[in-house]
């Protein structure tokens, strides 16, 4: 068996994805999702210049192999563009091979280790009325761990919070927006919603929260150790990333479980993350982070050290890679819990997938491969639209981290 061709297909049904398409001389096609939200272009071209040149004729079942070639053989490696492309090509090889075999994805990885996944979704609120009755209409629709942000007094808008009452993307203009942030204010703010939330709701429901890259790491000890009384399930992104050694100050002044990886790329990011155990839960993703095949060995890496995936599940993530990473969830024994932020019809009617949902709970399905496939034709009714991530500033001018 042998590669043929591979093609780009960018689409904008009320979002943009970025879906690669391998297919083979016997007629077995796979498909990956290459989505970069905001660069999403970047990607398409890394793919087409670079990578679907030298994809043309190898053995699609050689799956390690391509992934070295491909990593290994790129002397500038790494780094978001080319990590998302890579994962584009491994997640469609690993459909390949489970249609070949006539087995969903999981069984090809070991089977599965759990009958169900459970996944948290979004509640947010301009204040702290509408976010609690946002958590309530979450616990009705059976979620059993809802991620809790909040508008913040003084502030005209804040992460996480939509302004017109829809599910909020942050991805909203043609060019960045601009938003002022104050950690003062928000580090007053946050115990008195998680108090609330609490109050209201009880003890059993699982509560997160994300505070997306915007403090300092004594800051995040201090919102850590103020929120231990109400056991959140995990404290995510308190601070950038880059400094690894930053999570090792907030370890040490509280116990609220830490979670990072959205925006890594590479196992590197957070090694000593892991093998120090600063962190509780790892969320890379297969789209963002090589792919299945590297998933795989940070997975097991991170079990050695009690840390559990957490998957980055928003909808910058189009079905392609919710699929993959159902059978990734599926089997992958550190299982720890997998966001959902469902897609608009708009968005699935572009994509079929046979995963399921179901009050709180995934399931993947049973057909060959990862189950899910694009609609070309359709796609092309929805043209490539740019949209950019907002920046932020503090409110004395002063460019943050958004």
């Amino acid at each position: 068996m042998k590669i043929i061709d591979a093609k780009v297909i960018v689409c904008s049904p009320g979002r943009n994805f970025v879906t690669l398409k391998v297919m083979t001389d016997e007629g077995v096609y796979g498909v990956g999702d290459a989505t970069l939200n905001g660069r999403e272009l970047s990607v398409v071209s890394y793919l087409e210049d670079h990578i679907i040149p030298v994809l043309i004729g190898k053995d699609p079942q050689r799956i390690e192999d391509i992934w070295q070639f491909l990593y290994r053989g790129a002397y500038w490696r790494r780094g978001p563009v080319g990590m998302t492309a890579l994962a584009a090509v491994d997640i469609a090889l690993w459909d390949i091979k489970a249609k070949i075999a006539n087995l969903p994805l999981y069984q090809l990885l070991g089977g599965r280790s759990r009958d169900r996944i459970m996944t948290y979704t979004h509640a947010d609120g301009v204040c702290i009325e509408s976010t609690l009755d946002a958590v309530g209409k979450a616990i009705d629709a059976g979620y059993q761990a809802v991620r809790v942000q909040s508008g913040i007094p003084g502030l005209a808008s804040t992460y996480g919070v939509a302004k017109d009452g829809r599910k909020y993307e942050p991805a909203d203009a043609d060019l960045p927006s601009e938003s002022v942030w104050s950690t003062h204010k928000y580090l007053n703010f946050m115990p008195k919603l998680f108090d609330a939330v609490r109050s209201q709701y009880g003890d059993d429901i699982h509560l997160l929260h994300d505070v997306h890259h915007r403090l300092t790491p004594i800051e995040a000890a201090r919102l850590g150790k103020e929120l231990e009384p109400y056991h959140l399930f995990w404290m995510e992104d308190a601070v950038v990333a880059e400094n690894q050694e930053s999570f090792r100050l907030i370890r040490e002044h509280t116990t609220t479980p830490l979670a990072v990886g959205e925006v890594f790329n590479s196992i590197h990011d957070c090694r000593s993350l892991i093998q120090e155990q600063y962190i509780d839960y790892i969320r890379s993703t297969l789209v963002h982070a090589g792919g299945i095949t590297q998933m795989r060995r940070l997975a097991d890496f991170a079990s050695l050290y009690h840390v559990k995936t957490g998957f980055h599940g928003a909808t910058d993530l189009s079905p392609v890679c919710m699929g993959a990473a159902m059978h990734f969830d599926y089997w992958v024994p550190n299982f720890g819990i997998q966001e959902h932020m469902p897609y608009t019809r708009e968005m699935e009617s572009v994509f079929s997938f046979d995963y399921k949902f179901e009050r709180g709970f995934f399931t993947p399905g049973e057909s060959a491969g990862h189950g899910v496939d694009i609609d070309e034709s359709l796609a092309k009714k929805y043209p490539y639209k740019r949209a950019m991530l907002p920046v932020n500033r503090l409110e004395d001018g002063t460019l943050w981290n958004w």
